[in-house]
């Protein structure tokens, strides 16, 4: 999915083309259960917001887990040294299962980038 400038340089180039068309070739694009194509035109325009410099803050329920608890975005390693996201943030992402992800250690972070990108 692309972001920010690049996300600008592409709705640029793209010019005049249906909002399906824009959404999908920016990447904001995941598949149904049943294989089908789900257009992500939410996160699209947030992301376009994003880039253009408006802020709209905590929008929805951006942020909230399970049962309104707000989201504290820390995570602690288990006992049997598992780490544990949870699935209010994958959710959030718009992850599913299967998904995979390439795993980049840094001094004190972990970044997960999706597989392809």
């Amino acid at each position: 999915m692309l972001t920010g400038s690049d996300l600008l340089t592409k709705v640029k180039e793209l010019g005049d083309v249906s909002k399906s068309d824009l959404v999908r070739a920016a990447g904001y694009v995941s598949t149904k259960k049943g294989g089908g194509e789900r257009l992500n035109f939410t996160a699209f325009y947030e992301a376009l917001l994003e880039a253009k410099g408006v802020n709209l803050g905590e929008t929805g329920s951006a942020g909230i887990g399970k049962g309104g608890r707000k989201l504290s975005y820390i995570a602690t390693v288990q006992g049997n040294g598992n780490l544990l996201i949870g699935k209010a943030y994958t959710a959030l992402l718009d992850l599913k299962p299967g998904d995979n992800f390439e795993i980049k250690l840094g001094k004190k972070q972990i970044k997960l980038i999706p597989e392809g990108e």
